[in-house]
């Protein structure tokens, strides 16, 4: 019993390794695999809603289409197998994704009536969401997404500054035209001063008179003015993550000093930089 359990066990964490590691061999293999079956399913997904090429293909594609899916099923089932949590996997937003990405084309079996036939078509639109499965296999992709997650206190509060910003324009503008220039509401004048300030302009309402046209250009100056500011934000975070990186390649932060309880020091540092007691170095190597 005690060798089937230990079996079972180191059958998983190989399958954990190949599923979930990058390094080179059978889990280089799987990811090279896996991103091509994801590419070819993204392309075949946007083939089929071409009328011209699904009316000609659409046996071959309905086939593929199966196959991917029955492929991804395998996938997630090992994935939820070898994982060292299934709740934390299940959850996360690679574990979303991949459950998301094989869901639509079983969904498409429960309604075959031709009433359910937009329902379908939206859920066909959803296997798009196979290509997000890829950002996996982009390391870059990790640090954006951490940059982003450490940004969004300070995004947050710029979203709400612009919202009141375009609020405040919007009132004013609500006030100066009024519904017979198309600020039929507070809303709709709302709508327009986003459409301005993101320097969009669709164009579809627009000031008449003098002092409205000023309000609208004090818009678009706002709007060029505060364009830079998310993007200054991102790429602080950006570069914060990038000099982590760096100082993790560079420095040993499980290296702790038995005097003062110094970490990060250098790699090759024999004494601590802060009080200069020698460091414990023995299980690390020269």
């Amino acid at each position: 019993m005690h060798e089937e359990k230990t079996g079972v066990t180191h059958h998983r964490l190989v399958l954990n390794r190949i599923i979930f590691g990058y390094e080179a061999g059978a889990g280089r293999i799987f990811d090279v695999t896996l991103i091509i079956a994801i590419l070819l399913s993204v392309l075949a997904a946007i083939l089929d809603s071409v009328p011209a090429i699904n009316t000609r293909f659409h046996g071959l594609l309905y086939v593929m289409e199966w196959m991917f899916t029955i492929l991804f099923t395998l996938e997630y089932a090992l994935r939820l197998y070898s994982t060292n949590s299934i709740r934390k996997y299940a959850l996360s937003f690679y574990g979303l994704v991949d459950f998301f990405s094989i869901l639509p084309t079983y969904l498409t079996l429960l309604h075959p009536e031709a009433s359910f036939l937009i329902v379908i078509r939206v859920l066909r639109v959803m296997r798009i969401f196979r290509i997000l499965k890829l950002m996996r296999y982009i390391e870059d992709a990790n640090v954006l997404v951490r940059s982003l997650l450490n940004a969004r206190r300070k995004i947050l509060i710029f979203l709400i500054c612009v919202m009141s910003i375009n609020i405040v324009f919007g009132s004013m503008m609500f006030i100066v035209e009024g519904p017979a220039n198309g600020f039929v509401d507070i809303p709709s004048s709302i709508y327009w001063s986003i459409v301005t300030v993101t320097t969009v302009g669709y164009g579809d309402i627009a000031p008449q008179s003098e002092l409205g046209r000023f309000i609208a250009s004090l818009a678009m100056l706002t709007g060029y003015a505060i364009i830079a500011v998310p993007t200054g934000i991102v790429s602080s975070e950006l570069v914060n993550e990038y000099n982590q990186e760096r100082r993790s390649e560079t420095h040993d932060f499980s290296l702790e000093c038995g005097e003062c309880s110094r970490k990060g020091h250098d790699r090759d540092a024999r004494h601590c930089k802060q009080c200069g007691a020698p460091l414990d170095t023995q299980d690390h190597p020269d």
